[in-house]
């Protein structure tokens, strides 16, 4: 299969696996969707690793059989290509993506959902869709402006050059930037110290800053109210106070 789901201590790997590339082909985006929904539904996965492997995170999409669609083909293919992405975006848990090698098109906006980003001192991440004559067709436009801004965003959109794990650091789209041997172990450590979190508390967390980014304050404000209210309904909270309680603070265990 082209895409795998490994689970180990509360931890989802969602691994890619389309040699040499990860060229996210349809069979390879539908397989992602699947794969997404099934980590929002199994309780077993508490967290989410995206991963390409030690050589490549995605190189984008397969450009011989997009050549090959014309614009009805296109048409009817696109809300599913952007289906695929949103699937990961709205895991309702902890999502990191380990970024190795190059993240480009497809590949970055695949990385552009995750919650968090660490990438190799090699990587090298872009939207080159502009030197095919196209746009980013996944999220691209929307989540890098949303993460990196927009004057950023069209940089690198219009121009459609690839930036180097630094750079890329430095302006906001990736946040860790380790060894490359290290990208893997570090993106499942944060997700698995996640994983033992208080997993309401982090779907709420999540979904307040989320929709609070795609509408206005006063909207964002009563989802954070909504949220932090019900969870005062929760055993984790009961857990969590009478641990600050009786024991100080960071102690509480949530499983």
């Amino acid at each position: 299969m082209t895409v795998s789901l490994e689970v180990a201590e509360g931890v989802g790997t969602l691994r890619l696996d389309r040699p040499p590339m990860n060229a996210l082909d349809i069979a390879t985006q539908d397989r992602l969707k699947e794969l997404a929904e099934e980590a929002t539904r199994r309780e077993d996965v508490r967290a989410v690793v995206v991963y390409g492997g030690e050589k490549v995170f995605a190189a984008g999409a397969d450009i011989k059989e997009m050549q090959a669609m014309d614009h009805t083909a296109m048409v009817l293919r696109a809300r599913a290509l952007q289906d695929a992405f949103t699937a990961v975006a709205r895991i309702p848990k902890p999502v990191v993506a380990a970024v190795t090698g190059y993240a480009l098109g497809g590949g970055c906006e695949l990385a552009l959902c995750a919650d968090f980003r660490i990438a190799a001192e090699n990587a090298k991440l872009g939207q080159p869709e502009i030197l095919l004559g196209l746009i980013p067709g996944a999220g691209g436009t929307q989540r890098l402006a949303r993460l990196v801004g927009p004057s950023k965003a069209k940089d690198l959109i219009f121009m459609g050059r690839m930036v180097k794990a630094d750079e890329a650091e430095r302006i906001g789209l990736v946040d860790r930037v380790v060894p490359a041997a290290e990208v893997y172990p570090q993106a499942h450590a944060w997700a698995a110290q996640l994983a033992q979190g208080p997993a309401l508390a982090l779907r709420a967390a999540k979904e307040a800053i989320d929709t609070g980014l795609e509408t206005d304050i006063d909207t964002g404000l009563a989802v954070e109210r909504n949220w932090f209210a019900g969870l005062f309904a929760t055993e984790d909270r009961e857990r969590g106070m009478r641990s600050f309680v009786e024991e100080g603070p960071g102690k509480a265990k949530f499983l």
